[in-house]
């Protein structure tokens, strides 16, 4: 992590740099006898090219710009529209299909996405992942929580020992907005998240009471496994994410979700590749395995042969119907076209 901008007032020391030797090439030595008294003669160009001369300084203030006389017609009109507003920190998407229009419900279904990284941020850029939730009737809330880069220091430090507490409070605040809005049903409110957005899935199914059903892919439920098992390249990011590991296991252990099962109620699909090295597959299998123990409708899929993030064109395809028809189970969606059939223990 970065240090925060110091606040001392004293000035950047400067390095003073050794004036030229006698024995150094000629070019560099060139003086320009054009050189204002007291300044350096400007260095000639790499290929020994001469400076151009610098002009004398002067003390003379710069030539005002004449004003416009009274005589003189305004400036034409622009017609251009006023340059946009910022983009928000969260970027929602409308269900949209020109051949079906809802007539009986009077709010869509809604997704919540939440990125990886966890400092990462949501992208702007068209996703065909977004147009396969749009084009069958669900609306997308694609939030860059506190910690999401592109908006200052001072917003990505937010998530700073609050990894799982700060995320999870924005990722809850943007669908409660919209279902307060109409714009979302709260009954039919979901979300789903890759790697780190998959530990904010879990934890804001287990310690909020926002969202009916949710997809981690790849994600963590034990922070003090992955403290321990991860790849080395991020051994110790989890340090400035949650705390020092071991001096602040208990804290861990809070916001672990799979330490807190009996605060889940709701339906949960997990998704991960068997050769993930970054969050390992016992992850997935933990959580299954408490969901399971609990009562909890869950679904487990483990793809042979991937990593972390899938990358085969048949699991990326397969892992979105999965998404789509687990969604369909749960919530009594039926006659969604093309849908694929599932098993979904403890329903």
């Amino acid at each position: 992590p970065t240090n925060p901008p110091s606040t001392s007032s004293a000035t950047t020391p400067t390095k003073a740099f050794p004036a030229p030797s006698p024995t150094s090439s000629p070019a560099r030595m060139a003086p320009s006898t054009s050189s204002a008294p007291g300044r350096p003669p400007p260095r000639p160009f790499i290929d020994g090219t001469p400076p151009l001369p610098r002009p004398p300084k002067s003390s003379a203030p710069p030539p005002k710009s004449p004003s416009p006389t009274p005589s003189s017609p305004p400036p034409p009109a622009s017609n251009s529209p006023p340059p946009a507003a910022l983009p928000p920190s969260d970027t929602t998407t409308p269900q949209k299909n020109d051949r079906y229009r809802c007539t009986t419900e009077s709010s869509p279904p809604l997704l919540v996405k939440a990125h990886g990284g966890p400092t990462s941020c949501a992208s702007t850029a068209y996703d065909p992942s977004i147009q396969f939730w749009t084009s069958r009737g669900f609306s997308v809330l694609d939030v860059d929580y506190s910690g999401s880069t592109g908006y200052g220091k001072d917003y990505r430090r937010r998530l700073r020992r609050r990894w799982g507490v700060a995320d999870v409070d924005d990722v809850c605040a943007g669908a409660a907005f919209l279902a307060q809005r109409g714009l979302a049903d709260p009954q039919r409110s979901c979300i789903d998240g890759r790697s780190a957005g998959g530990f904010t899935v879990l934890g804001a199914l287990t310690f909020r009471d926002v969202f009916r059903a949710g997809t981690s892919s790849y994600g963590i439920g034990d922070l003090t496994a992955l403290a321990g098992d991860t790849h080395k390249f991020e051994s110790r990011y989890l340090d400035g994410l949650v705390g020092r590991y071991p001096e602040e296991e208990e804290l861990y252990r809070q916001r672990s979700p799979i330490e807190h099962v009996e605060k889940l109620s709701c339906p949960v699909l997990i998704l991960q590749g068997e050769e993930d090295r970054v969050v390992p597959p016992n992850q997935a299998r933990k959580m299954h395995e408490a969901l399971l123990t609990k009562g909890i409708p869950t679904c487990l899929k483990v793809y042979e042969g991937e990593q972390h993030g899938f990358r085969k064109a048949e699991n990326i395809e397969d892992a979105l119907d999965r998404e789509l028809a687990f969604y369909g189970k749960v919530f009594g969606m039926e006659g969604i076209p093309g849908v694929m059939e599932i098993e979904v223990d403890n329903l």
